[in-house]
């Protein structure tokens, strides 16, 4: 087998490092995860060999698993059926017939060092069918961030085996909820990675906030917090990185869910006044403000399209909640759901070609995706308790919500899941939580 020299680059937190590489030059494993039946991939995976006697090795071993497993696509093996150690399979090679006899696709395992306070990770993916190595690579960070190589390591396994890139070193934003229901229930802003560890809060609870947003490049966080004794609501931005907390703007009315357009550059958001709300747009660097919609209706959540070409947005000015589109600019307004119950918090997917949003009708809730133009409008999740506020992962494949497990008023957790409606799963929160947002991704493996 031939091998490749490449150098990969990890940003921000992890050491450049040189490696060899060894891939099979099959085509990824195809797996239709758009619509249909899917049938997921089995995957064998070790723990990894580790030099502070298999501790850290099993930990990382782990959080590879549960995140290749929480996105439907992957069955795991009983690892008490293995019979072959990695060990063995890093000194000597797979035995693919022992791994074949246990319906092994696929095959995952490494080994760690821990050193001077960092870690280094090297790891293999083999294809058990062919009898071939997918993937090889060495990854290096600092012993403190060892749950993001992890979620990196995911991500490459991910990425070969379907072809799509993976959303597992990612952040998300949320509004963390506990107390009594009602004026004395505390409202905080957190972020935490994506299969819920290490959590931070951003805000103390003095004040209710909602609807936090991701910047594009993540290092800002637009939401929404009433002051003056809960009276009043204005947009803020959290600075990620210094920790500054700005006001958007000061308004006359509420100024409501806020949303980065994909350059950064703009942020668009709604103005209630006087029982109607209209659509705004506010460039950052000018300051200058200009309104998209009049305040005729309620026209509310809007999201740019991946291009900022267009904005999706739900207004009741046909009656009842329904989702309209149209350019940057306010003109061209169109209509895209007809098929009847009540349309709300449209969310533009990363990828463009689908829209995202909640449908109630007939007493269920649905989280509902459609073309951008309406067409081939699917339910990827039906429940009779209220679902809200769908978040797409970055690579635009799984949905992220709120959920009230006991219905309005219930407790209210977050669920992941993806477009064919397989792996529905709740993360993991301290508390009740609601309000998503996913972040890009944080580091991501390029070659150079």
């Amino acid at each position: 087998m031939n091998a490749m020299k490449l150098l990969f680059v990890l940003t921000t937190l992890v050491t450049t490092t040189p490696l060899v590489l060894e891939q099979g030059h099959a085509a990824p494993i195809e797996i239709d995860i758009t619509q249909g039946q899917i049938k997921p991939t089995p995957i064998a995976i070790t723990h990894f060999v580790s030099s502070d006697g298999d501790t850290l090795g099993k930990e990382i071993a782990s959080v590879i698993a549960n995140d290749l497993e929480s996105s439907g696509l992957f069955i795991l093996i009983n690892p008490k059926g293995f019979n072959q150690s990695p060990q063995s399979i890093l000194s000597e090679g797979p035995r693919f017939a022992d791994w074949r006899m246990l319906s092994a696709q696929c095959l995952l395992t490494g080994s760690v060092e821990v050193s001077g306070g960092q870690v280094r990770v090297q790891f293999r993916l083999f294809d058990v069918i062919k009898g071939t190595q997918l993937l090889g690579l060495e990854l290096n960070i600092d012993e403190k961030k060892w749950r993001r190589l992890s979620h990196m390591i995911a991500d490459q396994v991910y990425a070969r085996i379907t072809g799509e890139d993976g959303y597992f070193n990612t952040q998300i934003a949320f509004i963390e909820e506990h107390g009594p229901k009602g004026k004395h229930r505390a409202f905080r802003l957190a972020v935490m990675d994506y299969d819920g560890a290490n959590t931070k809060y951003l805000t103390d609870g003095k004040n209710m906030v909602f609807t936090p947003r991701f910047s594009p490049n993540n290092r800002d966080i637009a939401y929404l917090a009433y002051t003056h004794n809960n009276t009043e609501a204005h947009v803020h931005v959290y600075n990620m990185v210094t920790g500054e907390n700005k006001l958007l703007g000061k308004f006359t009315g509420m100024s409501l869910a806020p949303r980065y357009s994909p350059d950064g550059s703009d942020i668009v958001f709604s103005l209630e006044k006087n029982g109607s709300s209209a659509i705004y747009i506010k460039n950052l660097q000018s300051g200058e403000i200009k309104a998209l919609t009049q305040h005729t209706d309620i026209d509310v959540s809007p999201s740019f399209s991946p291009d900022g070409k267009q904005i999706v947005f739900s207004s009741d000015r046909g009656g009842t909640p329904q989702l309209y589109v149209m350019n940057r600019d306010g003109s061209n307004v169109n209509r895209i759901t007809f098929d009847g119950g009540r349309h709300h918090q449209p969310n533009w997917s990363p990828r463009g070609d689908l829209i995202v949003c909640t449908r109630g009708v007939g007493g269920q809730f649905h989280i509902r995706v459609m073309k951008p133009d309406g067409s081939e409008a699917r339910s990827v999740h039906v429940d009779n308790s209220v679902v809200e506020s769908p978040t797409w992962s970055p690579n635009g494949r799984v949905i992220m919500f709120r959920k009230d497990s006991l219905g309005r008023g219930g407790s209210s957790k977050i669920y992941a899941v993806d477009l064919t409606g397989r792996g529905l799963h709740q993360i993991k929160t301290p508390r009740e939580a609601s309000d998503a947002s996913w972040s890009n991704l944080l580091d991501k493996v390029q070659s150079d």
